[in-house]
């Protein structure tokens, strides 16, 4: 079962429990989902609606960021509470410590020297840990890298 057809059956079992956030959160993804392929004329496979959920969760973060500032707890606590449901359809995320050796391992084998070369570096790094890190852990470990 793809990933897509999974959150499409989650829909059908949220809505017969009657669970309205988690019915709207899922919905909200699935609206995405299809806008992408309206926008862009194809059918999404399993890493672009990964690529679909972290952009969502990265959204959610920001936007409760921006309400706790502004003193505005009821909107932190609707976008705290549709961050779990999103990030159940994300992969196993790799932690810090496998990521900055999946980042060496890159700054090895394209022989970048220094903070020049980031650019490549991080290039590679989205490609290869697209949907398993979150890029500004990817980030931070490959300034690292190449401060040394």
């Amino acid at each position: 079962m793809s990933l897509k057809d999974r959150i499409t059956e989650d829909m059908k079992s949220a809505m017969r429990a009657k669970d309205a956030p988690r019915l709207s959160t899922i919905r909200l993804l699935l609206a995405a989902c299809k806008q992408k392929e309206v926008d862009e004329r194809i059918v999404l496979d399993d890493a672009m609606v990964v690529a679909i959920v972290d952009k969502l969760i990265k959204q959610r973060k920001d936007s409760i960021a921006q309400f706790a500032a502004a003193g505005r707890t009821d909107l932190v606590d609707k976008e705290t509470a549709e961050l779990p449901v999103l990030e159940a359809y994300l992969p196993a995320r790799l932690s810090t410590e496998q990521v900055a050796a999946e980042v060496a391992k890159l700054v090895t084998e394209l022989g970048a020297s220094g903070p020049g070369d980031m650019g490549k570096v991080m290039g590679a790094a989205k490609a290869k840990l697209a949907g398993t890190a979150d890029m500004g852990t990817v980030s931070a470990a490959v300034k690292q890298a190449l401060a040394k």
